[in-house]
């Protein structure tokens, strides 16, 4: 009882230490606010939110570490996936990701099944599954199956950025193979990632070598992540080298990814994310990287990798990003400078989900594919363009099949209007029946009164 006591009593010196120190570096770097807000209020009494500025030219936003760790680390606000439920279905990314998740909540079970999929699969992310597997066999107990992992993954992936990562954790297993391993006994990572963040705000210098020491070992990958989270919230020269470093590919590629993430959050890197981009072949670290671009406004770099990307998928969505970024000028110089239809197809798309009517009314009057100027026809019914416009083009129309699907974009308007306009000069009788057939499914008094007219 007298030992348990004790125990309890240096845990709680030690989380009291973190706060005093914490909160005297609040106190020392920030003037007395206003109140706080409502849901910092309802917060558990943590230090007070520090704010710097940053030496790079970034200003961050109020300083508040979550400790939370029943909640999943997101490795980016709009991450282009979702988390899959358990079982054989979903992509190597959901799957993946929800092992990682499963970790987080040290549910070796789940993690296990999840990354044995993904590492079964042998896709782009089967190596860093085949690390994770190995992970949690040793936290579940089951250190030969472990080992036997990490041999696999040496056998088969030789040149994996993992093998580093994996190393670590054999040494760390053979270490402690006189030790009992059971999921029960694992250290306190709340107390890690509280002691971590106090020691950072007071004494960086020291922090430092202690968080590249942390990223070097073998920890959970939420740990990590919270590590590289805290390095990147200090402003000083060597906590921006290390960031660097990671996002250079010094580690491993979800970490890499992570430290991309909290770079393109600072103005003066972008230079140094093309660079990074350059220098990858990891899909998932050039998106995080396009969507940094995305969320920078860059558009110059966008359009190069827009223009130049050999990965179709990452094309594409730099192509999105420039939609939902209006610039219409650059995706026309794209569009006429690229050969395959189903890029085009997905400018087209694009611009009009961007409204970009006058761009889509030039590419219907010069294109001379015809599957594409009716591509073309069909997205600009979408794009809030007019009846008028749609009239316009079908006086001038010269295909059939691009009349009719100026038809029955008026037909998916339900605009009545223009349809009977077009009904009274038709004197081709197919394509009055197409126009009379699409005015029979709008409910409105001017396709009853002409469809009465017939009737006379």
């Amino acid at each position: 009882m007298t030992k348990m006591t004790n125990n309890m009593m240096q845990t709680r010196t030690l989380i009291a230490v973190v706060w005093i120190t914490s909160a005297g570096a609040a106190w020392a770097q920030v003037p007395p606010a206003g109140p706080a807000p409502q849901e910092a209020r309802a917060a558990p009494p943590l230090p007070a939110p520090l704010v710097s500025a940053d030496p790079f030219g970034y200003v961050r936003e109020p300083f508040h570490f979550d400790f939370n760790l029943n909640e999943p680390f997101l490795l980016a606000q709009n991450a282009p996936f979702q988390i899959a439920p358990g079982g054989r279905g979903g992509s190597d990314d959901n799957l993946y990701q929800n092992g990682q998740n499963a970790l987080d909540n040290r549910r070796w079970d789940q993690a296990l099944q999840s990354f044995s999929q993904v590492a079964a699969r042998g896709g782009s992310r089967a190596d860093g599954a085949t690390y994770w597997k190995a992970y949690t066999l040793n936290k579940l107990g089951r250190r030969d199956e472990a080992l036997a992992a990490i041999a696999e993954l040496r056998k088969t992936y030789s040149g994996s950025r993992w093998l580093e990562d994996a190393g670590v954790l054999e040494l760390e297993m053979k270490q402690a193979a006189g030790q009992s391993v059971t999921p029960e006994s694992q250290p306190d990572e709340e107390l890690k990632l509280l002691a971590l963040n106090g020691l950072m705000q007071s004494d960086p210098q020291r922090a430092l070598p202690l968080i590249e020491n942390l990223l070097k070992s073998a920890q959970s990958p939420k740990l990590k992540k919270n590590a590289v989270y805290v390095l990147a919230q200090n402003g000083s020269p060597r906590a921006r080298q290390v960031l660097e470093q990671i996002a250079r590919g010094g580690n491993n590629p979800d970490l890499q990814a992570a430290a991309v993430r909290y770079l393109g959050e600072r103005g003066d890197s972008g230079q140094l994310l093309w660079e990074i981009y350059g220098s990858t072949g990891d899909a998932g670290v050039k998106r995080q990287i396009l969507n940094s671009f995305s969320s920078r406004g860059d558009r110059d770099h966008m359009t190069q990798i827009a223009k130049t990307e050999k990965d179709t998928s990452l094309r594409l969505t730099a192509i999105r990003q420039l939609g939902a970024g209006s610039y219409g000028a650059e995706l026309m110089q794209i569009y006429q400078a690229e050969a395959s239809a189903d890029i085009k197809r997905q400018i087209l798309s694009t611009l009009a989900s961007s409204s970009s009517t006058d761009r889509l009314m030039e590419i219907i009057r010069t294109e001379k594919d015809a599957n594409l100027r009716r591509s073309a026809i069909q997205q600009l019914s979408t794009s809030g363009s007019t009846g008028d416009t749609l009239l316009q083009l079908y006086s001038s129309e010269q295909d059939e099949k691009s009349k009719q699907a100026i038809v029955d974009a008026l037909g998916n308007q339900n605009n009545a209007k223009a349809l009977v306009s077009l009904a009274r000069a038709e004197k081709d009788l197919q394509m009055k029946r197409r126009i009379v057939q699409k005015l029979s499914g709008i409910s409105s008094s001017e396709a009853a009164d002409y469809l009465a007219e017939l009737l006379k």
